[in-house]
């Protein structure tokens, strides 16, 4: 039976609101866990960083979805041996090189595939900006050429760098539609035209925080289409600290990001759930 595995971001949890001091990577955990999350989302680099965790997540039953950094492709290899080690979810990809062309993205795609299916470990590619996915049109063209490419959608990176404007026009829809159908993993957060995460309660906010709803269910139903019957689909609440928090002239998140990440979780499964039979 397919499912929805919900991770929180230990990014995320970083210098949230009303603590004076930062929490002990156990005490993050144990939080993570006690809320009700499948897993967390952290780097998948550092070996000395990913051992605790992992003992970590193994006491408290959960799983975890890896970020790499690769620069080329000998560089997503740290993450496959330790997936192999310690196992993981997925692999999620931000590629630290961006080519101007397509044709010299392709082999550093193939290549990263080659690996990962060697490794016998998901890799997805990030749609992200300041990487190889930093444009719309681009990645659009990359999936021309590389019909097979396998994504984790965060579309709040389009949203922001484009500048898109509510109502969207039909073409931005249908562009975003070809994006979730190469989605095998979801990272999860509310961008407008101008800020990459907005506040989840603001009412000016309200017609954004609709629209992702709405991107996110249609692309978890596309994901249910094409995925094998057990698979799993994992979600990312991923509301990181400022600069992409929103603050006040004290420098303070404006919003609560942890009580945010809870609405995000609960609002991630009610959009599966309604789907199911």
């Amino acid at each position: 039976m397919q499912k929805l595995l919900v991770f929180q971001s230990l990014w995320g949890m970083q210098r949230l609101r009303g603590q004076a001091n930062e929490p002990s990577l156990a005490e993050k955990i144990a939080r993570i866990a006690a809320a009700g999350f499948d897993g967390v989302t952290d780097h998948f680099y550092d070996r000395d960083q990913v051992a605790p965790l992992a003992a970590l997540l193994r006491q408290h039953g959960l799983a975890i979805e890896g970020q790499a950094f690769p620069r080329d492709v000998a560089g997503l290899e740290p993450a496959l041996a330790m997936a192999a080690e310690f196992g993981c979810h997925h692999i999620t990809v931000q590629p630290l090189v961006c080519p101007m062309t397509v044709a010299e993205c392709l082999p550093i795609l193939e290549g990263w595939q080659r690996l990962a299916e060697k490794a016998g470990v998901a890799v997805y590619i990030e749609t992200h900006r300041g990487r190889m996915t930093n444009d719309l049109p681009f990645t659009l063209h990359l999936l021309d050429a590389f019909p097979h490419l396998l994504l984790t959608a965060d579309l709040s990176h389009y949203v922001t760098a484009r500048e898109m404007e509510l109502p969207l026009p039909d073409e931005t829809e249908a562009q975003i539609s070809r994006i979730l159908t190469h989605a095998w993993a979801f990272h999860g957060r509310v961008a407008g035209s101008h800020q990459v995460q907005l506040p989840l309660g603001f009412p000016a906010h309200q017609p954004w925080v609709a629209t992702f709803a709405r991107w996110w269910q249609q692309g978890f139903a596309n994901w249910r289409q094409r995925a094998a019957p057990d698979a799993t689909l994992s979600f990312t609440c991923e509301l990181g600290p400022a600069p992409y928090a929103m603050t006040g002239p004290d420098g303070q998140d404006l919003t609560d990001r942890w009580d945010e990440a809870l609405l995000l979780k609960d609002k991630a499964r009610a959009l599966w759930a309604g789907l199911c039979p």
